[in-house]
């Protein structure tokens, strides 16, 4: 169970750097606010699915 959490939380943790440096790239709006921690989920859970699975 402590791996899932911190797979998640790791994939949640990438995905929202990701965000950012696409934010200061001027790819996504500077004012997203809470929108982007609720993307940040969305596409960490994606991640989270899609990598830890191939990993083992």
């Amino acid at each position: 169970m402590k791996k899932i959490i911190w797979l998640y939380l790791s994939s949640f943790g990438i995905m929202f750097a990701v965000l950012s440096w696409l934010q200061e790239g001027g790819l996504l709006p500077t004012q997203m606010g809470w929108n982007k921690g609720l993307l940040a989920c969305v596409c960490g859970t994606i991640l989270f699915g899609t990598l830890p699975r191939n990993m083992e």
